[in-house]
């Protein structure tokens, strides 16, 4: 999806050409895979963050193209709305000191996009989902000027036939009945809403079913301790509502199609896999093309040629359906390898706690991919499925379910059975210890306080209602302390309730 596309339209003949090509792209890499043609010199991490530019009143700032223009560095690119960019950082090793190394760039990039952010009048704030966020923003006229993003707007709702739709019903706060939010969108962009963290792993063609089979085990209880997304144009809703909204925002089912089991674009899977064959051929068979672009490439010739492939048509087509972890294939220097992309975690609050959260994750990832027992032999995918759900809904105060315990807090699984493997999972990669403390040392006392960016962000609302403001003004001084308190690098398990 980061490629930009032809600006004319598609055509039936296009679609048709587009899923021949497709469909050739998916029998060469079954072919890549049957020969192992992958490279994998060692084992590379990567990572992207979304970003929200806001104001000085913390409201929505468009003015992505500017701060782009100003910043011309080729790892910040454009997102969908004009009120997000987002930073790509190149991949390093996963081992020996390369996180606190990552920790260190991260902190450049971001403060040079903060200082050219400045000159627009706007700054950066790394949060799930921006709480000052209006209906208004929702209008088509503030997507990136990008024709990748109005094509995609518009294929979305042709297929879908209807404006989007954005039901919710939240967990209520403290003194408070449940909140509920019905309202409907004349564009794709409450997506942009959902600003998130991508992280990426390199892992070799015969790994790769264990890795994204960890990867769903552990899903729920990355976005349990991780949430930062509690809400939504003024609404409570779930402690980590880029969830279900992402779904909502994306989906091209109308109420029919969704009756009748079609599947989401935004997808959790339906099964435990044995190879990364299984998941592309999931996507071609269930999908339709959004955006049925195709190139002069034949993947066939190029293999035979002794040429890595693009398979450009099915890495476009991989990016319009949106797996909480997803296959990656790609070509870097003429070889080509393959990336589980884990897509659960919300920006922010700070690096620090996005570090913290990219070694648990490494980590645990790891150990789990290999164990003597896979976790999967001994857990439903439902059960993988319903944690995820559980865990955005109510974050430290869900019930997981995890083999061998029965139901249990998030807090209690971390700390007793996923926080020990995720040490060990992370010195067997080689990860230095001094990394390996300092960023498992913050989702351990994170736990053990029970307090991420949603239970913060939502206990400084309700003080703030205590005291008298209304929930607008309430988001605004919360977003204006947040986004202070993000930036004295201290983790949110520490950040006082008090405006």
């Amino acid at each position: 999806m980061g490629q930009d596309l032809s600006a004319d339209g598609f055509n039936p003949r296009d679609r048709a050409k587009y899923r021949r090509k497709v469909q050739r792209c998916l029998d060469t890499l079954g072919r890549m895979l049957g020969d192992g043609g992958f490279s994998f010199p060692r084992r590379h991490i990567g990572l992207e963050l979304e970003l929200n530019l806001v104001d000085a009143a913390m409201r929505p700032s468009m003015t992505n193209q500017e701060v782009l223009d100003s910043l011309d560095n080729p790892s910040f690119t454009t997102e969908l709305s004009q009120h997000n960019i987002e930073l790509n950082v190149p991949p390093r090793p996963l081992a020996g000191n390369s996180a606190i190394e990552l920790e260190r760039d991260l902190r450049a990039y971001l403060s040079a996009a903060d200082d050219k952010a400045g000159l627009s009048g706007a700054q950066l704030a790394m949060i799930g989902i921006l709480p000052t966020l209006k209906h208004e923003h929702f209008d088509q006229k503030w997507l990136s000027n990008a024709t990748r993003y109005t094509m995609l707007n518009d294929q979305i709702f042709a297929a879908r036939g209807e404006h989007v739709v954005l039901a919710l019903d939240g967990t209520e706060l403290s003194g408070h009945k449940p909140e509920r939010l019905r309202t409907h969108s004349e564009s794709i962009l409450p997506e942009a809403a959902c600003t998130s963290l991508q992280l990426h792993l390199q892992v070799a063609p015969e790994e790769f079913a264990a890795h994204w089979n960890a990867a769903q085990c552990l899903a729920g209880v990355q976005v349990a301790i991780g949430a930062n997304s509690p809400f939504l144009l003024g609404k409570a809703l779930w402690h980590e509502t880029r969830i279900p909204l992402f779904l909502q925002a994306t989906d091209t089912r109308p109420e029919e199609l969704k009756n009748q089991g079609v599947r989401p674009r935004v997808w959790f899977g339906e099964r435990w896999i044995t190879s990364i064959f299984d998941l592309f051929e999931e996507n071609v068979r269930y999908f339709p093309g959004l955006l049925p672009e195709t190139d002069e490439e034949d993947p066939v010739d190029a293999l035979d040629s002794g040429q890595a492939p693009k398979l450009s048509e099915l890495r476009l087509h991989n990016g319009t359906v949106w797996r909480w972890n997803r296959p990656v294939y790609d070509v870097v220097d003429g070889k080509p390898h393959l990336r589980v992309e884990n897509r659960v975690l919300p920006a922010g609050p700070t690096v620090l706690d996005m570090m913290a959260n990219a070694a648990f994750f490494y980590g645990a990832q790891r150990a789990l991919a290999e164990a003597e027992r896979p976790l999967w032999t001994q857990m439903s995918f439902q059960a993988a499925e319903e944690n995820l759900y559980a865990g955005a809904r109510y974050g430290f105060d869900a019930q997981l379910y995890w083999p061998g315990i029965g139901w249990v807090p998030p807090d209690e699984l971390t700390l007793r059975v996923l926080l020990p493997l995720a040490y060990a999972g992370l010195r067997t990669a080689d990860v230095a210890e001094a990394s390996i403390e300092r960023y498992l040392g913050v989702i351990e006392q994170r736990c053990l306080a029970r307090r991420n960016g949603a239970t913060w962000q939502r206990q400084t609302v309700e003080l703030a209602q205590r005291r008298g403001s209304d929930r607008e003004t309430a988001l605004s001084q919360m977003l204006t302390r947040y986004v202070g308190l993000a930036a004295t690098e201290e983790p949110v398990h520490t950040w006082p309730v008090n405006l």
